[in-house]
């Protein structure tokens, strides 16, 4: 494996430089980063390196970890998924997207170190054995439906090896699961729903949860299969059925282990669960809980906002319609009534992916920005989603904060996810 950086507090810094590769440990070679940080665990390490020219170089050391050593590592190549499910999200984009957004990923590794879902569907058994020997748990798997046959054709794919044995043969060897669901109306909810539950619940506590999330849809669906997102009194249902379950699994294990995304709470217009309700959060990033801690979290903030003094200004905050209805109903009302403040809230219609795409984090900078100019004279300073630009500060269509800025002429913040912190960037 190739080194790309060394930091200088390393031991080997002058000794190893960036281009040189690591060969093998204690005689063993590398498959990828989390391999070298488990090899090098043993007591008594020797790794063999090669420089530029091939020529081998190798040090011992005692007691040491991967991070004393300060490398960073060419790390191994995504492996990309071989299904083609009915709902996948990558086939519903256009064409002039960051490449990474087409990328779809089906590695354990990213499961075991981002929490990404995988289907396990091309993990060898030789994958499985090294699971199981580098204890990679948890790990977050997408189940999609319990009965095989239903779960090939919902991933398109003949060859899947049927998942519950799957389950069983990593939980029995130690490997804690997050598993999922997404639904999809008249195909995997209804009495498969509850097969599914019933079968996961069976391997409590080796699968520790189970999500319940929406089917997603863009309008770019043309030659894909006849799909549909829930209406609220759908949506409504299932949050009825999924609650109940909750009860009667908590009695069992002690767990409620079932959980209903929030996505589908905002489509049936229902109010959210208590914050001690989601227990540990093992799925915020899934979309589980991740509303009722952002008002949990507000909410704790409150009375220090009250002893603040603001600078008066005229702020717009943009959000997707997902979000809107509980900062209209729980945050606008406290911002404005209490501590005066001349703040708009504003959502702001996906025309780049269609309208039923409603979450923030899928706003393009484009629509962003047209909503902006069309606003511009009810603002004097607009503050967008924290979650709608990547590290770099690009939008999702390539477009860069600093070029939305020069456009907009006026000053813009990125929302943090602690609102109160933002009222603060905003008016003090």
């Amino acid at each position: 494996m190739k080194i790309l950086e060394i930091d200088p507090a390393s031991p080997l810094f002058g000794y190893i430089r960036p281009g040189y590769s690591i060969l093998t440990v204690n005689g063993q070679q590398i498959q990828d980063a989390i391999d070298f940080r488990y090899k090098i665990a043993d007591e008594r390490v020797r790794i063999t390196f090669a420089d530029d020219k091939g020529r081998e170089i190798a040090f011992k050391f005692h007691d040491v970890a991967a991070g004393d050593l300060g490398i960073t590592l060419d790390d191994h190549k995504v492996r990309t998924c071989k299904n083609d499910c009915i709902f996948c999200f990558i086939r519903q984009q256009p064409q002039g997207m960051r490449r990474v957004l087409y990328v779809k990923d089906e590695d354990y590794r990213l499961s075991f170190t981002h929490g990404n879902f995988v289907t396990l569907s091309n993990t060898t058994d030789d994958d499985i054995a090294r699971i199981i020997e580098q204890r990679l748990s948890p790990l977050y798997i997408s189940v999609h439906a319990t009965d095989d046959k239903l779960r090939r054709c919902m991933l398109k794919n003949e060859k899947l090896a049927p998942i519950i044995p799957r389950l069983r043969q990593l939980g029995e060897n130690g490997i804690s699961l997050h598993t999922q669901v997404v639904l999809c109306p008249g195909i995997n909810d209804g009495p498969q729903l509850e097969r599914t539950i019933n079968e996961l619940v069976d391997l409590y506590p080796t699968v520790e949860t189970l999500a319940v999330v929406p089917v997603g849809l863009t309008k770019y669906r043309d030659d894909l299969p006849n799909l549909r997102t829930y209406r609220a009194d759908e949506a409504s249902a299932i949050i009825d059925y999924v609650e109940g379950r909750q009860k009667e699994i908590k009695k069992a294990c002690g767990s409620r282990f079932v959980w209903a995304a929030d996505e589908f709470y905002v489509q049936a217009h229902r109010p959210f669960p208590k914050r001690s309700e989601y227990e540990a959060m093992n799925q915020f990033e899934n979309g589980i809980g991740m509303v009722r801690e952002f008002l949990t979290l507000f909410n704790r903030k409150r009375a220090n906002l009250r002893k603040q003094k603001f600078q008066a200004k005229r702020a717009m905050f943009f959000t997707g319609y997902s979000a809107y209805p509980f900062l209209i109903d729980e945050v606008l009302p406290f911002l404005g009534d209490e501590l005066g403040l001349d703040v708009s809230i504003h959502p702001v219609r996906n025309r780049f992916w269609g309208e039923t795409v409603t979450v923030s984090g899928l706003l393009t900078g484009q629509d962003l920005l047209r909503e902006a100019r069309a606003k511009i004279d009810e603002f004097e300073v607009l503050v967008l989603p924290p979650n709608c630009l990547n590290q770099d500060s690009l939008f999702l269509d390539n477009l860069s904060l600093t070029q939305f800025q020069t456009v907009l002429q006026k000053p813009v913040y990125i929302g943090q996810y602690d609102l109160a912190a933002t009222v603060k960037d905003v008016f003090i």
